[in-house]
């Protein structure tokens, strides 16, 4: 059974930092794309950043683009975001996904989800 599963979420003051991570299992993901997507109440989901199965290419939503770094480690069949100068804006759930075909930054270009993990920044 295929299981994405997302931590590191919390609670943080304006300015701060949290790393998320989304442990894969059931299969390996090293020839997938993985991406993080978030969504804010009353919002649509909407991407946050992207890493192709290889690591080599990185892509970001304009609005965390210098502020957050998306990684892998093929090893652990983990992606991590690193979130730093943490804004109230980015207040939302935010779900890891695995791609299959494209490192794409559409919520249908990915074939597997996790449960979300719950970012709150205070002001």
């Amino acid at each position: 059974q295929v299981q994405l599963v997302e931590s590191g979420g919390g609670s943080v003051q304006a300015g701060g930092s949290l790393r998320l991570a989304c442990a894969a299992s059931g299969r390996t993901f090293s020839s997938y794309a993985r991406g993080w997507f978030r969504q804010a109440p009353g919002k649509e989901r909407e991407f946050v950043a992207a890493i192709s199965p290889s690591g080599d290419s990185t892509y970001y939503a304009d609005s965390v683009k210098g502020r957050f770094t998306i990684s892998r480690d093929n090893v652990k069949n983990t992606v991590y975001l690193q979130m730093m100068s943490l804004k109230p804006e980015d207040t939302a759930v935010y779900y890891c996904a695995a791609s299959r075909s494209i490192t794409g930054t559409r919520t249908d270009n990915y074939n597997f989800w996790g449960q979300g993990t719950q970012v709150t920044v205070s002001s």
